[in-house]
């Protein structure tokens, strides 16, 4: 009786990559234009086929590259997370370093709008080497820091961030969307949502009129967040 097939783990990163049959293809071309497929479109539009034909290459040259959309989702988002940077550990404020951290892990996923919608979806995408090096970085400040459990303090820096930064990429997605300013949406959209908040007295109050700046507003929302969540790891610090 033959051997059972060893099953192939579903990750671009577990497998070895064929040799390329067309020098002017390669995975990395293949990642770049996908990328500004994605930052244009988002996640919806993208298909090997219409990607194959933005490279001039049929789908079946593609595939010999990047097996799934899966895949090539991996890889995007590896490629991505290269851009975020992490101070080194072990200076003198660990909780400056973390901020400076997530700030930069935001300002990335607003760059690329499709970014943390898809990093919990994306199979085995912690194994790619950008994202491995992130990973590593943040594990380095945290176990500076003199965090017992560096992981969990990571987990909850990173979902923070990522909640923050899924909502407003699509908040800022819709604006881009509709065309106008974020100012101009904003006000358009404001007699709408002052009538649906009349009969809530707090929510009323707040509708009141609109913010002066909204990204001045979306900055502060986001720093008052993430100096509770670093509060609460400073806390359980503390108590280590």
């Amino acid at each position: 009786m033959a051997a059972e097939k060893t099953k192939q783990l579903p990750s671009v990163w577990a497998r070895q990559q064929r040799e390329p049959d067309q020098p002017a293809l390669s995975r990395a071309s293949i990642v770049r234009e996908a990328i500004v497929m994605l930052d244009a479109d988002g996640i919806e539009a993208l298909s090997m086929r219409k990607l194959g034909a933005r490279l001039n290459a049929g789908a079946t040259s593609l595939y010999r590259h990047v097996a799934t959309k899966d895949e090539l989702m991996e890889l995007a988002v590896d490629e991505i997370v290269a851009e975020i940077a992490v101070p080194p550990a072990g200076g003198p404020d660990w909780r400056a370093a973390a901020t400076e951290a997530a700030a930069s892990f935001r300002a990335t996923a607003l760059r690329h709008p499709w970014l943390s919608s898809v990093l919990g979806q994306a199979g085995l995408a912690y194994l790619g080497p950008n994202l491995m090096s992130f990973s590593e970085r943040l594990a380095a400040l945290f176990t500076a820091a003199g965090f017992p459990e560096p992981g969990r303090a990571i987990d909850t820096l990173l979902s923070y961030v990522i909640g923050m930064s899924t909502t407003e990429a699509a908040w800022l997605t819709t604006v881009a969307r509709s065309g106008e300013t974020e100012a101009d949406f904003i006000a358009r959209l404001m007699p709408a949502a002052q009538q649906a908040a009349a009969e809530h007295d707090h929510l009323a109050e707040s509708y009141a009129s609109p913010p002066a700046d909204p990204v001045e507003i979306r900055d502060s929302k986001f720093a008052y967040g993430l100096e509770v969540v670093l509060d609460g790891l400073a806390l359980r610090l503390a108590q280590a």
